[in-house]
């Protein structure tokens, strides 16, 4: 049985709403090339947000630059993220999805700066946007 989010859509209105990359990223649990995402070296001040449901996901004073080609985060904003096991590849991994629409967004790691969370969360630049802090 799969999981209910708080906001529910079909295929039809995902794809609707969605481009064909944010669409295959997000509900298709698909991966950007590395190195070409627009927030990969993005450091502005602000909120990053779920490209399909504008959930606040990530503050930028958690992004770091991590020399693995997809944005880099070492924290979540508390409950904004769901974890699931990935067996997919042939690896074990942690999926992140947007808690409140279950849209892909990348996977956590376990080798981020040690002198914060020691998490790494690998994240694809698709898969979010962006609002700058207001001056």
């Amino acid at each position: 049985m799969q999981k209910k989010y708080d906001l529910e859509k079909t295929e039809s209105e995902w794809k609707k709403e969605l481009s064909p990359e944010e669409y295959f990223v997000l509900r298709q649990k698909g991966t950007e090339r590395p190195n070409t995402g627009q927030f990969n070296l993005h450091f502005e001040d602000g909120d990053y947000h779920c490209k399909a449901c504008n959930s606040k996901l990530f503050k930028s004073d958690h992004k770091f630059e991590s020399g693995c080609g997809w944005p880099s985060f070492d924290q979540a904003i508390e409950g904004a993220i769901e974890y699931i096991r990935d067996t997919s590849h042939g690896m074990i991994r942690t999926e992140t999805v947007c808690a409140n629409c279950g849209g892909h967004l990348g996977h956590v790691f376990n080798d981020g700066p040690k002198e914060t969370t020691g998490q790494r969360y690998c994240i694809n630049s698709v898969s979010i946007g962006f609002n700058p802090d207001k001056e």
